[in-house]
């Protein structure tokens, strides 16, 4: 029987609670090996990252380390360049049962990712709600899922309103994060002076 891995791609810029809870999530759920958390080295979509690849890296390895389930394939960040889903698909091992896991903003756009129709031949697809996002795939996604004869996977998740552009403007304000970052990601985001805001 194969392996059933998660991958949670993502800018992580930086890393926050949301994020782990959806990844633990879907390893309850999904009754998973495990997830892999894929930071973006160049998410195509998105404006440019505050923090770098190396900082997001750090940022990640502090907040798994009580989550054994959890681990970090930096395979974007080496590969360098715009991250696109369906490059790091094609580059895992196969053999593995793959869960690509999204939240329902990023499935309103699914059908403009590159090669998406192989991106759903790869791994299946786990959504969980997202605010202000309805939880609704595209006709268009609908129809290809249904012609290969795969479902869209709804992730039992309660909505949070946490952002890493919430966090990023809290930290350039200096205002409060509490409840919304690991601890000792804070600590290391305040010792490597990240996302302050630009002096005037």
């Amino acid at each position: 029987m194969a392996v059933k891995t998660g991958l949670l791609g993502g800018s992580f810029d930086p890393i926050h609670l949301a994020h782990i809870g959806l990844a633990r999530a879907a390893w309850q759920f999904l009754n998973l090996a495990g997830v892999q958390l894929i930071p973006a080295a160049n998410p195509w979509q998105r404006e440019p990252l505050a923090a770098s690849g190396a900082h997001r890296l750090a940022m990640l390895d502090i907040a798994i380390r009580q989550q054994p389930y959890l681990s970090i394939n930096p395979i974007e960040i080496e590969r360098g360049g715009a991250s696109y889903t369906i490059d790091t698909l094609r580059q895992l091992p196969a053999g593995p049962e793959y869960y690509w896991i999204l939240g329902a903003d990023q499935l309103e756009n699914f059908c403009s990712w590159d090669s998406w129709q192989d991106i759903t031949r790869l791994a299946y697809l786990a959504v969980a709600q997202r605010p202000g996002a309805v939880l609704q795939a595209p006709a268009d996604l609908n129809e290809h899922l249904g012609a290969i004869g795969r479902k869209l996977i709804h992730l039992p998740f309660d909505p949070t309103p946490i952002s890493a552009t919430l966090i990023r403007q809290r930290l350039a304000t200096g205002e409060s994060t509490a409840g919304l970052l690991d601890v000792a990601v804070e600590q290391y985001i305040k010792q490597k002076g990240l996302y302050l805001a630009p002096s005037t």
